[in-house]
């Protein structure tokens, strides 16, 4: 069995990527070229996947949890020995602050 061409080849490794082409015909302006062009680029479905990853983040590594974590640890720590010293009041996590 022969090895693939290398347009092949290329054309899997990219199938997650969709370009889209749009050639001008001879006597064809350029506003139905736009019109075909967003006609297809509707139906390639690139643009609502590419809006639903807009706004989401991505899971933080387990060194920023583990790192956020010792933050939060610490500051905890130090508030719980302000109070104990007195310098602070100790506020209650439902109570209205006055």
């Amino acid at each position: 069995m022969s090895p693939l061409p290398c347009c092949v080849r290329v054309a899997l490794a990219m199938q997650s990527m969709i370009n889209i082409e749009v050639v001008k015909g001879a006597n064809e302006n350029n506003l139905s070229v736009l019109r075909r062009f967003t006609k297809r680029v509707q139906a390639s479905g690139v643009l609502p996947r590419v809006r639903s990853k807009r706004y989401s983040q991505r899971t933080p590594s387990r060194n920023t949890r583990r790192a956020k974590t010792i933050i939060h640890l610490m500051k905890k720590e130090v508030t719980a020995e302000l109070i104990k010293l007195g310098k602070i009041n100790e506020i209650s996590k439902f109570s209205r602050r006055h």
